[in-house]
């Protein structure tokens, strides 16, 4: 029997954190596929928008957060992603962040991060969860799926580049990212894998990143990026935050991190970032949602440092 797709419907389940039935999740995966594949890998966002970094699978966070910034559509959303992994709902999550692409194409948008990988999945728990919630891989296959056609990086107002890692030596103009091949998995090294996996550091130049992958890179590296193509500042996520944000390099470069209490067991505050019409910056600090509101009774595991 063919169900069809009532995408209000899902969004009100999905916000109850109530998993829906597998064909409407074939169906949203599907119909967000045809979003994405239009967007560029590199996408033009247009101020105001609220600047999200790290979710992890942390369901009640994300409503936290959309009670702290607003509702979609009422504001734009940009996700610099990690939606799943370590989290207990990153089937809840993504598929919530999913729906609200299908709904509000315009008005959300999805960039990739590192965890967006089949083989991060497999070993960080989105998999697991998929295959727990569901019987079968049948849902982990459909969202991967939309990982490949995820954009590569955001783009605000021309001035503020937006990606999940960082930089790599294999990017000296920006519109180079369009020539990436962004629909595949995660390479091992290049451009892509880059953008995904470094970090910025108190170095000068360029260092092999101790994650293995990507690396790591100066105030020197940013600052001629941005005079190069006519950038005001780099906001990225990628690595944890306990003040929910930091600044690099006289504020050419900010860290956002928006999952609160990470892994349920770090401690740390999350933040997101208000961008206006006039391009003006007003970081928003959350904590964890409140114990009463959830329904988490998972034990949880501990991961690597360098994958945090």
């Amino acid at each position: 029997m063919t169900i069809t797709l009532d995408i209000d419907l899902c969004i009100q389940q999905l916000k109850q954190c109530q998993l829906i039935k597998e064909q409407l999740v074939k169906q949203i995966c599907s119909k967000a596929k045809e979003i994405l594949t239009l967007e560029d890998n590199l996408v033009l966002v247009d101020s105001p928008v609220t600047v999200c970094g790290d979710i992890h699978g942390q369901f009640w966070d994300l409503l936290e957060l959309f009670k702290v910034g607003g509702e979609c559509p009422q504001v734009n959303y940009l996700f610099l992603g990690d939606y799943v992994d370590r989290g207990y709902h990153s089937v809840e999550t993504y598929l919530l962040l999913l729906a609200l692409k299908v709904k509000y194409p315009e008005r959300i948008i999805l960039v990739r991060g590192n965890h967006e990988s089949r083989r991060a999945n497999i070993n960080y728990g989105f998999y697991d969860e998929c295959v727990t919630k569901y019987g079968s891989i049948n849902v982990w296959k459909y969202c991967t799926e939309t990982f490949d056609c995820l954009p590569v990086a955001a783009l605000i107002d021309n001035k503020i580049f937006c990606v999940h890692g960082g930089l790599s030596p294999q990017l000296s103009v920006i519109n180079d990212i369009s020539k990436i091949e962004r629909k595949t998995e995660i390479p091992d090294y290049g451009l892509m894998s880059d953008l995904l996996w470094s970090d910025p550091d108190k170095i000068k130049g360029w260092q092999d990143s101790p994650r293995g992958i990507g690396y790591l890179f100066g105030q020197n590296i940013v600052e001629n990026f941005c005079r190069r193509n006519n950038i005001e500042t780099i906001l990225r996520s990628h690595q944890l935050v306990n003040d929910g944000y930091i600044s690099f390099f006289e504020e050419k470069l900010f860290t956002i991190w928006s999952a609160p209490n990470y892994c349920y067991r770090i401690g740390n505050v999350a933040s997101i970032l208000e961008i206006d019409e006039n391009t003006q910056k007003q970081f928003k600090v959350f904590e964890a949602a409140p114990s009463e509101t959830r329904n988490e009774r998972h034990q949880y595991q501990s991961f690597p440092e360098y994958f945090l």
